[in-house]
């Protein structure tokens, strides 16, 4: 009997710089290709890696050499983990947006998005990292 297999995680580094953001979409969607409902993730998916993605680089107390690391994966119960490591130390805090305001957008974004997130210590390293947990779109007829 052949029981179906999960993809396998998908991790790069890139650099820690706002012109890296497109190339971690880019990978992101490049994963989701191969997979047979990875469509059903994409939009949601490549949102809230863009927004966990540049808050790495903006909001790091990072030096700037450091690279930023995403990794991809499919959880056992179908949802797609996004993560983004950074050698950072401060936590994102998720806060109300204002109407005019120019930023805050993207934690909150995440949160409405996302099934579930959160940020914890890297585990052995330095740093932390972000996580969001993406549900397939429902499938329309």
């Amino acid at each position: 009997m052949l029981t179906a297999r999960l993809p396998r995680l998908f991790v790069a580094r890139l650099d820690s710089r706002v012109e890296s953001t497109p190339l971690a979409r880019y990978l992101l969607r490049a994963y989701l290709s191969g997979l047979p409902t990875g469509d059903h993730y994409r939009d949601t998916a490549e949102l809230l890696l863009g927004e966990l993605f540049a808050n790495a680089v903006q909001h790091s107390d990072a030096p700037d050499d450091r690279h930023i690391e995403v990794r991809f994966t499919l959880t056992p119960d179908h949802l797609l983990r996004l993560e983004v490591h950074d050698a950072g130390t401060r936590h994102p805090v998720l806060n109300s947006p204002t109407p005019d305001g120019e930023h805050g957008r993207g934690l909150f974004l995440v949160n409405e998005l996302a099934e579930h997130w959160g940020c914890t210590d890297r585990p052995g390293g330095i740093g932390k990292l972000v996580w969001a947990l993406v549900s397939p779109a429902p499938v329309t007829a």
